[in-house]
């Protein structure tokens, strides 16, 4: 890990409304002292809005502005418009949304801000559902996994928002998970020296929606990177693609903590096994076909 990443200022406060143990906290608080205290950040309603506080109170030592549920990517364009007219370009506009407000309710207005290819970084605090709602499933939520809304669990697949950007040619999209520190905070310090959209896709093990002890929030997000549920990966301008991690552990044992999937039958581990195996080895494909043709 590199020292000089963990000398930046905390940019979030202690006693903010995160429940005890989640991993939320720790990935946004990570992320702003990458970023520094030159920078906004736009907040739509998500866990994070509750961990942050309610306007015009906040747990974060940067300005914060909460909009709609379906705004934030025009919010974030707005302010790094505001911005750019006051002579501010080095400031950070960053976004930190739940998969809900992205995967979801914010895609349209996140392609669009994307086709512009407008000048903020779009953080997606993904914990696979609408967990401050009572847990219901979003299109990231995972097949088979439970929710309040999929009691026998989730009949569909994940939507694939890397493939999704990726097909948008936007300049930067990573991966990156607390429980792989040094690679998040590398990612963070490359974001901030980038410009046009930017993603970074945060997985963030939901503690009560996924039914996991308080203190396994990180246990479980580096054993979806070494299951391959959630490979750390970048992708430059749609084209490029680099893996940062290698699938070493069968999927039973990312499944095997959490009570979202308890009801799963043998048969129904082997289908995701073979989803995951299915999907790592697209993954490599991408990756050799980004490399440089040999002379």
């Amino acid at each position: 890990m590199d020292p000089a990443l963990n000398a930046q200022p905390a940019m979030m406060c202690p006693g903010h409304a995160a429940c005890p143990g989640c991993i939320d906290a720790l990935s946004a608080r990570h992320v702003l002292a990458g970023l520094g205290p030159d920078a906004v950040a736009v907040i739509p309603p998500s866990c994070m809005a509750i961990i942050a506080g309610p306007q015009p109170y906040s747990s974060l030592k940067i300005p914060v502005y909460q909009p709609t549920l379906e705004a934030s990517a025009a919010a974030a364009s707005g302010l790094r418009r505001a911005l750019d007219a006051q002579g501010r370009h080095a400031t950070q506009v960053v976004v930190f949304a739940g998969d809900g407000g992205t995967y979801d309710i914010g895609l349209q207005c996140l392609s669009s801000a994307a086709e512009r290819n407008e000048d903020f970084l779009y953080v997606c605090l993904d914990n696979e559902g609408y967990m401050n709602t009572g847990a219901q499933k979003s299109s990231s939520t995972p097949h088979y996994a439970w929710t309040g809304s999929t009691p026998a669990g989730k009949s569909s697949r994940k939507k694939s928002l890397v493939d999704i950007m990726a097909a948008h040619r936007v300049p930067w999209i990573a991966t990156a998970s607390a429980g792989h520190l040094a690679d998040l905070q590398r990612k963070v310090a490359r974001a901030r020296t980038l410009r046009g959209t930017r993603l970074l896709l945060l997985l963030i093990p939901c503690l009560d929606g996924w039914g996991l002890d308080e203190d396994a929030g990180l246990a479980t997000a580096r054993l979806a990177v070494d299951s391959g549920a959630f490979p750390l990966l970048e992708v430059e301008d749609g084209e490029r693609w680099t893996l940062q991690s290698q699938k070493t552990r069968p999927i039973a044992d990312y499944l095997a903590p959490q009570r979202r999937y308890r009801h799963l039958t043998p048969a129904q581990v082997a289908a995701l096994q073979d989803e995951i195996d299915a999907g790592w080895q697209r993954l490599q494909r991408l990756v050799a076909m980004s490399l440089p043709a040999a002379a």
